[in-house]
């Protein structure tokens, strides 16, 4: 591998604020203290910061020469609502808070990057670097966007990059097209007439349509939706009634839809409103219907997807980067590619050797107790980083 010297030497000093940011994570929206810590350093280093972009996001400008050609690269901050199992010396303080994403790493990554481009300016344009609030389910890239991102900070090209569990440590991942899917809830709630249970034609029982409601909704993905098109339809909650000899009045399910284009999401959820109307009627109930998408699907651009690889390429070698395959998973870096063209890459975490005494006994998978970030890839993600940058606003792609 072909990794910078300078974060080679920088990478115990990264590493330490990666481990302060992992004891103290901070959730969606909450990242005060995860925000002083990188507006410091980027301060420290000398890179004009802007602050309170999607409520806790702070963007890093790095100039240098006199184009008016500029990259982006993101980060996201937040931890997740969840406890820690492991009692290494950085695992968190914060009761029911983690970093079991590896955001912390992602921080640490973009930082080194920062701290190099800002001592060694072997490029001519500006890089924003981006270190985002809230991807965890509060949409932060859309909030930032919508606070003016891209009107403020305009770049021709964004990138982002998530750490993988599974993946060797030297490896990337990344292909062009959809990668992340589109990340969608569902709430129906179905109004019947309750009765005694010994009585049930007295009313009109929720329980056996909402069972009904759950099979059909299975149809529209194998008979409604093409066969290569992808798409997920997963009822996670059925709640009804209260007592086991009364028929209640109504019973609610919710779930969830996942899809990798959003005219497959379109058709899905139109379908699924028509087949919860009409069971409904059938056996004389009614039904309520929400949906709220979330995310919409993470679609890498082809022209900067390629451009990253010729970059990876030059760091692990070519055997080293290998198709992503899509995921079911969701990403709120979705937003800012529909903005503006850019690629989201994936770099090994490997299998969790790295972990060291006094971790959980489960696997150091993403959101799980057990998990915690590599701190090996600190200086290789940030490598790519710099030369991405550099390659992008001095070199000619070809």
């Amino acid at each position: 591998m072909q990794i910078l010297d300078s974060l080679v030497t920088q990478a115990a000093s990264i590493s330490a604020v990666r481990r302060d940011i992992h004891a103290h994570p901070e959730l969606c929206f909450q990242e005060q203290r995860t925000a002083d810590v990188v507006a410091a350093k980027l301060t420290e280093w000398g890179i004009p910061i802007h602050r309170g972009m999607g409520s806790t996001g702070v963007v890093g400008i790095i100039k240098n020469g006199t184009s008016d050609r500029a990259i982006g690269l993101r980060a996201d901050m937040d931890a997740l609502p969840m406890q820690e199992f492991n009692k290494f010396p950085h695992a968190s303080q914060n009761p029911g808070k983690m970093h079991a994403c590896g955001h912390d790493g992602h921080v640490a990554m973009l930082l080194a990057a920062a701290q190099h481009l800002s001592k060694n300016r072997n490029f001519d344009g500006t890089v924003y670097v981006i270190f985002q609030p809230a991807e965890e389910g509060g949409g932060g890239a859309r909030e930032m966007i919508k606070d003016g991102l891209f009107e403020k900070f305009p770049m021709q090209a964004v990138y982002g990059m998530h750490n993988w569990p599974g993946l060797g440590v030297g490896k990337f991942a990344l292909s062009a097209g959809p990668v992340m899917a589109s990340s969608n809830e569902f709430t129906i709630t179905i109004h019947g007439k309750g009765s005694h249970a010994a009585l049930p034609h007295n009313g009109i029982d929720p329980v056996p349509i909402a069972c009904q409601m759950v099979q059909a909704f299975q149809t529209i993905i194998s008979r409604n939706k093409k066969p290569v098109d992808a798409g997920v339809i997963s009822v996670t909650m059925i709640h009804a009634g209260e007592a086991t000899n009364v028929v209640p009045d109504q019973c609610q399910m919710r779930g969830t839809v996942r899809t990798f284009s959003i005219e497959v999401l379109d058709m899905i959820e139109q379908r699924m409103r028509d087949v919860a109307q009409h069971i409904c009627s059938a056996f004389g109930a009614s039904c309520e219907f929400d949906f709220h998408r979330n995310y919409p699907p993470t679609i890498n651009h082809v022209a900067e997807t390629d451009f990253a690889k010729k970059v990876m390429s030059t760091i692990v070698g070519e055997a080293n980067i290998v198709p992503q395959e899509p995921t079911m998973g969701a990403e709120d870096f979705s937003y800012m590619l529909q903005a503006v063209p850019g690629a989201y890459a994936f770099i090994g975490n490997g299998e969790g050797a790295h972990r060291e005494i006094g971790h959980g006994e489960g696997p150091c998978t993403l959101h799980n107790p057990n998990y915690d970030f590599n701190d090996e890839l600190i200086p290789l993600g940030g490598t790519f980083w710099v030369k991405l940058v550099e390659a992008s606003l001095i070199g000619v792609r070809t």
